[in-house]
């Protein structure tokens, strides 16, 4: 597998220094970062608001389990610890492996309860689209369409409001 588009995210702590941690991690692969918004907690609403981004990643050997792995231990290495009880609830950082692309430039497509590709949710969160459509504004998530149409349609168009862009927090890309 090539290509994967990771989403981060950090709403505890050090929350900036918590994506660049995860920047830096992925600098031997990352192609592009996003620009970082503040956004709302989604899910479970007791908690601080978080900081999201998105990261296009590419590594010819990697297949999409190598991206999960790598993503718990980003995650880990942040100090993320897993509460069951609260699924959606606060965390040091956040790595999700939205959507990965084979060689061919084909979706791969996962079933798999422990890694689903695409996101299961990608297509219902703002804090993913938005930044996305930064790094490939004609992108398109693997059976759901068009960034833009599902930024544009019910319900993730009335949480686009909610996304505050934080320019003054750059994350470095690899150009």
């Amino acid at each position: 597998m090539t290509r994967a588009v990771l989403s981060i995210g950090s709403n505890l702590g050090d929350r900036i220094g918590h994506l660049r941690t995860a920047v830096t991690a992925l600098r031997e692969v990352l192609l592009v970062a996003s620009g970082v918004y503040e956004t709302p907690p989604w899910g479970d609403t007791e908690q601080p608001p978080y900081l999201n981004a998105v990261l296009v990643v590419r590594d010819p050997g990697a297949t999409p389990r190598d991206w999960l792995d790598r993503a718990r231990a980003i995650e880990e290495a942040a100090g993320r610890v897993r509460d069951p009880l609260r699924r959606f609830g606060p965390r040091s950082l956040d790595v999700d492996v939205i959507a990965v692309w084979d060689e061919a430039g084909e979706a791969v497509l996962s079933d798999d309860p422990e890694l689903t590709l695409p996101h299961p949710r990608a297509h219902l969160r703002a804090f993913v689209l938005r930044p996305w459509i930064d790094v490939e504004p004609y992108g398109r998530l693997p059976g759901h369409g068009w960034l833009t149409d599902l930024l544009n349609a019910q319900p993730v168009a009335g949480d686009v409001a909610d996304l505050s862009p934080r320019p003054e927090l750059p994350l470095e890309s690899v150009q």
